[in-house]
């Protein structure tokens, strides 16, 4: 028999999922086209930085070639920080999108200044 934290955790995250997955179709359709060969993925806490709320791992489009050949891009969602900085579920989905936008910012080959500068730092 499962504790009954863990199927608490369980749901918790199953429902944050639904609201990345919905986020990501709400995307403008040129953005959604940005995110060929990227995986948009959930983890419970980063590693590093604390309180971190997502992170891009890859080649931004900028730098690539054609001649390169890389495994999927990464950009990750820490539902621990995003669910306790954001108890609300208007303000943790509007922060689940601006989290998807500054990440997707990355992909492109936006750096913090470009970012800040659009909105999205």
């Amino acid at each position: 028999m499962r504790s009954p934290d863990l199927l608490i955790l369980k749901a918790r995250r199953k429902r944050f999922e639904g609201m990345v997955e919905q986020e990501v179709r709400g995307l403008p359709p040129a953005v959604q086209r940005a995110l060929q060969n990227v995986a948009i993925v959930v983890e419970e806490e980063p590693e590093s930085e604390p309180g971190l709320l997502g992170l891009y791992e890859g080649i931004p489009q900028v730098e690539r070639s054609s001649a390169d050949i890389t495994i999927p891009d990464r950009i990750v969602l820490y539902r621990g920080p995003i669910e306790r900085s954001f108890p609300d579920d208007a303000e943790r989905r509007e922060q689940i999108r601006i989290t998807l936008l500054h990440e997707i910012g990355h992909h492109i080959g936006l750096d913090e200044d470009g970012l800040d500068r659009i909105g999205l730092g």
